[in-house]
This record gives C-alpha cells, structure tokens and sequence, in this order.
C-alpha cells in the first residue's frame, strides 16, 4: 500500500489534510467505518494519482478557462494513461471480485455544497484493466459540463478541486435505495424518507425506476407507504458491468428492513451531527449496508428558540428580502425589537440578544408567532395583518391553527385591551385620528414636522468617541425609532377606516377591483414621490447630450447628486443596516437611470401613467358615488376622497425606519474608520460584520470577519428560505397545495386591477436588472428599492405579499396590473416567455410565445 492508494480503514477522517488527499466521500465512508457502522470493504486511489496522472494535461485548459473548459478538459483526462505506480497499486490494493468504482471529489459531500450526482459511479466492474478503465472516467466525470456548472453556481475555483476514486466491494443486492434522516421535502427533522426498489442503488438515484416510497416518523411509525409504480431497475451482469430490466416485482420492502435503515440512519446522523442522504443496500442475507453518506444540504437550518413546537415567520421573507442580514443588520434588528417589545410594556434585559420572541437561522431573522396565535386576540391581529400585507402566510397559518401546539389557550380580550388602551391614551391616538378626518393636510404637516424634527436629532455630536457614537446608534435603534410609530400611524389609518367606511356603504355595488382602483396615483406617498423624482432626472438626463454621455459611460449624470440628498438614504434590501446605502453607491440607480432614457412612448411615460390613474381613480369616486345615490353617495365620495389624502401616508413608518438605519450606519462608519486605522479590521466597512457591542470592543476582529463573509457569501447562495417553519423544521407551505388552479394558471391575491399580456422577466435583485418597457416583473417580493422598476414594467408578479403590501400599494398607485402571494412564482415562470396577469382575479396564465 502506498501513499497513492489507502484502504478506507486506514483514512483518518479527523484529521485536517484528509479532505484534499481522498475527497468528501471517501472520508465520509471512512468515518462510517471507524464507527462500526457497516460498510462494504475497500480503498481509495487518492488525489496524489489524480495529480500524477492528469496535472500536466489540464494546466494550460485551466489558464485558458473558455466557454468549452468542460469538453476539453474532459477529452484530455481520457486521453492520458494511468501512471504506472498507480496501476501497480490499484492492482494490488483493489478488493477481490466484483466492485464499485465511485468519485470522491474535494468539494463533495460537504455541509454546504454535496454536489450529489455531479461526478459518476461505476458499478460491478471485474478485473483490475476494468478498475483502471473506470478510475480514468471518474477522473474524467470531475469535467462533466453539470460538474463544471455545479461548481461555477457554488463559486467554487475549478483549479482547486482535484478527485480521489473509492473501489468498493461490490453489494449483491437484494434491495437498494436512498435514506433521507429528515425529510426533504417538509424539513421535518427526525422523520426519515426512504425511495427503494429491488436490484442497484443506480436505479433509484437515476430515476428510471418509481420506487417504493416511505415516510417513517421519529417514534418509528410508518406514516406513508406509496408503492412502486413500474420504470426499469438496473441489476448486476454476470462478468461484469450492469443491465437495465423492466420493473416488474410488486414486492413491498419489509417492515423489518424499513426500521433497520432507519437505525442506520439515525447512527449516521448522530455521528455526523447533522441530517444526512445516505445510499444504502440490503444483501441477499437481509444485511443492510450503507454505501454513502452526505449532509443534507438543501435542509432550511433549524431556528431556535423555546422549548416545544413552535411556529416562526420570517422577517426576513415578509419584509422581501430574502438575502441574510450581515450581523451589525442582525444586531440592529434586535436593538429595533427591543424597542418595539418596550413600546408594547414588554421589558428586555439585553436589547443585543433582543426579545424572546425574536431568533436568527441562516443569518435571517425570524420572529415566534406562536404565543401570538394561542391568544384569541392574537390569532385574529396576526390573521388580519397577514391578510392584508403577506396573504400566502395568512392562508398557510390558517392551516395549522388545529395542531394542538396552537390551541388558544388565553381567550380573554381584556389584557389586549388593557395594553392598546394603554398606547392609545399615552400618544392620544384617537384625538389625532379625529383631527385627521376633520382636517387631512393638517395631520400630514404635522406627521412630516415630527419626522423631520426626529431626524435632526438624530446624528451624534462633531468630535464624539467610539463609545458615544454606539451609544447613539443604540439610542437610535431601541428609544428613537418604535416611539414614532404610534405618532404618525393615526394619519394613514384613519385614511383605512375611511376606505373601509366606504367599502361598507358601497356593499356589493362596488365590482371587483375598483376599490383598488381608487387608490390609484394616491398623492404624499414618499416612495411614489422618490420614483417620480427619478423619472424626472431620467427626462432631463435624456434631453442633455452630455448627460446622457456621461450616464452611457457609468458616469454620474448632473442633478444625481440633488436626488441623492433627498433619497440616498435608501437601498434594495434597505431593512439591513448593514448594507450600502445608494448615497454610498449609486450603482443601481444609474441602471435604473439607463432603462428609464431608453423609454420613448410619451403615453407609457411614468409621470402620464400617474396622472392617468389619478384622474382614473377620481372618475372611479365619482361612478362608485352616483351607483350609491344622492345621501350615501356623498357619504361614499367624501370617505373615498379622505382616503386618497391620507393612505398614501402608510409608506411613512417605513421611511422612518430606513433613516434610523441611514443614521446609525453613518456612525458604524465613523466606528469603522477608527478600528481599521487602528488594525483591529482590515477594511473600515468590515465594521459591518460586527454587532454593536463587539465593535466596542479594543479586540483584533479581522479573523472573526473573515469567517463572518465566508459564512454570509455561503448564505447568498442559498435558493430557498422559508416564509414560516416550525422548530422541528417542517415548513408547513410544502404540507399545502400547490397554488395552480385546475387550468393550469397560477393563482394569488388580485392586488391592482387590470390584465396586461407581456414578456416574463424573472429577476431575483434588482441591483443591474434590465426590464424593458411593458415587462412583467415576476420576483420574490419587493421593498422600496425595486419600485423604479415598475415605471417602466407592465404588470407585476411576487410570490409574497397581500393586498396592502408595499408591492401591491405601489402597483395600484402606478396602475400596474399586479397578483401577489403567487406561491413559487419565480421558479414556475422561470421557462415560461409570456404571461397574461389579471389583476381583477388573481390569476397569472402562462401564454405561448406571442
């Protein structure tokens, strides 16, 4: 045995060299047998042959890195012979009779990226030229053309992954399959899944067969068994290599091998620490054997929190951001909590680990709705407010209100009521709704005077310490930003109960979606009016020459500037303190900026559009008026016109919070600049992988902040992030329907009325989007840092979202035709060219190409 060839039980998973020298799963499988866990013997050709052997033939393909790497790169492997050494020792070292020959790549099987499938298997090879034939094309399967996107998608640098080859004694099996020890679907941590079928384990992980499927809960039961419904199983030849046969044995695997598989699983777990896809397969003997290990890594990570099933939403989702927080935004967003926990007489001890009910998973905050929903009171705010802002998460919390974790348990009103009695008296919330029914532009001056007034007391003193400025930033984010909720929220909900007055009066006079309509180039709305603002640069920058040349060279054009000290404040992903502000870098507006000038139909033209719907929605007031008659008719028109002045206030808190945000990072950034000159950071915005108190801190942080970007740019990368989840992992929106209606459209909450038919334009960050005029924007969700896009799109899909929701308000106001709360609108609309969006309906109906 030589250095080119180890057996498996020689391989020490522990130490730190083994992943480069025989690849993920090599040193899982090793791993497995240091723990008695039963694995077919054998060894593995380390990645010291695969250098020997292949280095000198990829050198040059790898500097030359073009669009064709993967098909030269693989040609090149096939085309050179095995070293001889390593012949020699793969001859002498390889198990007697048949074998697997698996890849074992050094970027395999690894917590964050398994790269399951990306390199091949070869199954029953005899004979030690078929061993070294298969070695090379598992060499060559590292240069797939999935392998080389797998890893392009990951980030992963091509040069830096070499691969080992694991032989294998070949399983004569009986049964063959793979073992989820969570489940993969829902998440639920504990309940195993199994996919199973007679013959080899290929079969199953290639689908060409449907196997058996079952589903075992934590206590054992079996909660699901779905036969096998034909395709074709792949068995062993005799003399070597594999077969594919018709599928014909309706046989059922066996109770007792069920939860044998599942013990194994469990040990594999708990061995490994995390949840785990295993390959297994049952002997003729009835012995299970476990042939692979791997984490699960499309697995949600649990979100913790108080003991029991619990229920989380989150934040993060709700609010459209799906990216993580950095953690100065995870510190800031406790510091915000805390200040919302004591505006509601909650007290918080320590506002940096933030109220109970606040929690963190995937560098995402989530907040535990399930004390909430055990309250009478509770289950009906969280019920409304959903319904309203995030209808999908409403529908699928409506779901689960039966699960006896979520059983009402406080059904007095009276602590509720004792509580907002409370803050309505101390902010004299009901004099101010009074006083802006009776006089609405006197209540707008007064709102905006209060923020104004709030914001200049904002930033700390000219000449203050570190310690001061993070002082301020925690006065900023716990004292100074809930308070001004209740003082400026009378104005635009007494703009929503007259909107609801209306509703009422109308009844069912009022058809579908005109309600909607009225809301409709609503005026004193701060991000309608940042929008407007911009479009009017964009016209001025258009009908400047030396403007325009300038914004074509990624310039700043004149009057950018202006505009930035109005609403540089804001940013997509705005809610994370941690982000550039667009004052910091106007990058995404001069994209915006560059879509704007390219929009020549003076009809289509943003300030048209607004004015249209604005004299749209009077015209709406008057036709609603006149349909409910002479007295409740001006009833209807008065309530309506009083809701127009003052819904558009609703954007206001919102504002409110993204200056606090501004504030506090201006002064990070002056705390920044102190621990970088003093080399405790390398960079000064690094200043924003700290939380507040560690950058109070005299400790050298530039190792911790590098493993904070490793983690925050592996989090990037993640695809899905739950809008709620339990503690045990299950996502109760993957136990529910799927959203189609039975024609195939897909269906959500009408949120502006209007159909359009145009070109689906999926994008998942704004930041350097293209739309061209009259696009449908499908997306996530939005917040006001996507809103320049809607100038020019002409309808707009999102998976999250209500009927009151920032994407919905601003898609009416635009007269946008807009469904939201679409469940996996991006992925199912990702192939689809066009789309026609009713949103009278809330339906989104794929077309053919037009």
């Amino acid at each position: 045995m030589t250095d080119l060839v180890l057996s498996l039980d020689a391989i020490d998973p522990d130490d730190p060299a083994t992943l480069g020298r025989v690849g993920g799963k090599a040193s899982n499988l090793a791993a497995l047998v240091r723990a008695g866990l039963p694995v077919p013997g054998g060894v593995c050709v380390t990645t010291d042959a695969y250098r020997r052997a292949v280095g000198t033939a990829l050198d040059a393909l790898l500097a030359d890195e073009t669009d064709v790497l993967a098909e030269k790169a693989r040609a090149a492997v096939l085309a050179v012979p095995v070293p001889d050494d390593v012949a020699d020792a793969v001859r002498v070292a390889c198990p007697d009779g048949p074998v697997a020959v698996r890849s074992s790549a050094t970027a395999e099987d690894l917590p964050d990226a398994s790269f399951a499938g990306q390199q091949d298997t070869e199954l029953n090879m005899v004979g030690a030229d078929a061993v070294l034939d298969a070695v090379r094309r598992c060499w060559a399967s590292l240069w797939t053309d999935r392998a080389v996107a797998y890893r392009g998608a990951q980030g992963i640098d091509h040069a830096a992954v070499t691969l080992a080859v694991v032989i294998q004694r070949m399983v004569d099996a009986r049964w063959a399959g793979v073992l989820f020890t969570a489940n993969p679907v829902t998440g639920r941590r504990g309940q195993a899944v199994i996919d199973a079928a007679p013959g080899l384990g290929e079969s199953v992980v290639s689908g060409s067969v449907d196997p058996e499927h079952l589903v075992v809960d934590p206590d054992g039961t079996i909660a699901e068994r779905r036969p096998g419904a034909g395709g074709s199983v792949v068995r062993a030849r005799a003399g070597g290599g594999t077969e594919t046969v018709a599928h014909t044995d309706a046989a059922a695997l066996p109770d007792a091998d069920v939860h044998a598989l599942t013990a194994l699983g469990r040990r594999a777990e708990a061995l490994f620490g995390s949840p785990q896809d295993t390959e297994w397969a049952i002997d003729g003997d009835g012995t299970a054997w476990l042939t692979q290990s791997r984490p699960i890594t499309t697995l949600y990570p649990l979100v913790p929190g108080r003991p029991g099933l619990r229920l989380f939403l989150s934040a993060n989702v709700a609010q459209g951001v799906f990216r993580p927080f950095t953690p100065a935004g995870l510190s800031a967003a406790r510091h915000l909590a805390t200040g919302v926990a004591r505006l509601l007489g909650t007290p918080v001890d320590d506002p940096e680990q933030g109220p109970p009910m606040l929690s963190e998973a995937g560098e995402r905050v989530f907040v535990d709705l399930t004390d909430l929903l055990r309250s009478r009171v509770g289950r009906a705010g969280a019920r409304g407010v959903l319904g309203v802002m995030e209808r999908r998460s409403a529908e699928v919390i409506a779901t689960q209100l039966d699960r006896p974790e979520l059983s009402v348990t406080r059904r007095s009103p009276l602590p509720a009521i004792r509580r907002v009695g409370r803050l309505a008296a101390r902010y004299r919330i009901p004099v101010h709704v009074v006083a802006a029914w009776i006089r609405p532009a006197t209540a707008r001056a007064r709102v905006d005077a209060l923020v104004g007034e709030a914001e200049r007391a904002l930033p700390a003193p000219a000449g203050a310490t570190r310690e001061e400025r993070l002082d301020r930033v925690r006065w900023m984010l716990t004292d100074a930003f809930a308070p001004m909720a209740p003082r400026i929220a009378p104005a635009p909900a007494t703009g929503f109960l007259a909107l609801g007055l209306a509703a009422k009066l109308l009844g069912d006079r009022a058809r579908p979606g005109e309600l909607g309509t009225v809301l409709r180039g609503l005026p004193h709305n701060v991000t309608t009016e940042m929008d407007l603002a911009l479009w009017d640069l964009a016209v001025r920058v258009r009908d400047d020459p030396a403007a325009l040349e300038a914004l074509t060279a990624g310039d700043r054009p004149p009057g950018l500037d202006a505009f930035l000290a109005v609403h540089g404040r804001r940013a997509v992903a705005e809610i994370d303190l941690g982000l550039p502000r667009w004052s910091d870098d106007p990058a995404h507006l001069l994209g915006v900026l560059a879509n704007y000038v390219r929009l020549d139909d003076p009809e289509r033209a943003p300030d048209t559009v607004f004015a249209r719907s604005a004299a749209e929605a009077e015209a709406t007031i008057d036709a609603l008026a006149t349909r409910a008659g002479s007295l409740r008719g001006r009833v209807v028109a008065f309530a309506l016109r009083r809701a127009r002045e003052l819904v558009g206030l609703r954007e206001l808190p919102k504002y409110w919070l993204v200056t606090v945000l501004a504030a506090a990072r201006a002064e990070l950034a002056e705390v920044g600049e102190e621990l970088a000159s003093t080399g405790h950071l390398e960079h000064p915005d690094d200043v924003f992988f700290l939380g507040i108190t560690e950058a109070g801190e005299d400790v050298d942080r530039r190792d911790l902040v590098r493993t904070r970007k490793a983690t925050y740019d592996r989090e990037l990368r993640r695809r899905h992030v739950p809008r709620l989840v339990f503690s045990d992992g299950t996502e109760p929106e993957a136990l529910g329907d799927t959203g189609e209606a039975p024609d195939g459209a897909l269906t959500g909450v009408p949120a502006s009325a209007g159909t359009v038919t145009g070109r689906v334009r999926v994008i998942l960050d704004p930041q350097g989007a293209h739309l061209d005029p009259g696009d449908v924007l499908v997306c996530p969700s939005t917040d006001p840092g996507w809103t320049p896009l809607f100038l020019t799109a002409g309808g707009l899909v999102m998976e999250m979202g209500g009927s009151n929701s920032h994407g919905a308000v601003v898609a009416r106001e635009y007269g946008l035709p807009a469904v939201v709360g679409v469940r996996d609108a991006v992925a199912r609309l990702a192939d689809v060219p066009w789309v026609r969006v009713d949103g009278t309906n809330g339906r989104v109906e794929p077309q053919d190409n037009l």
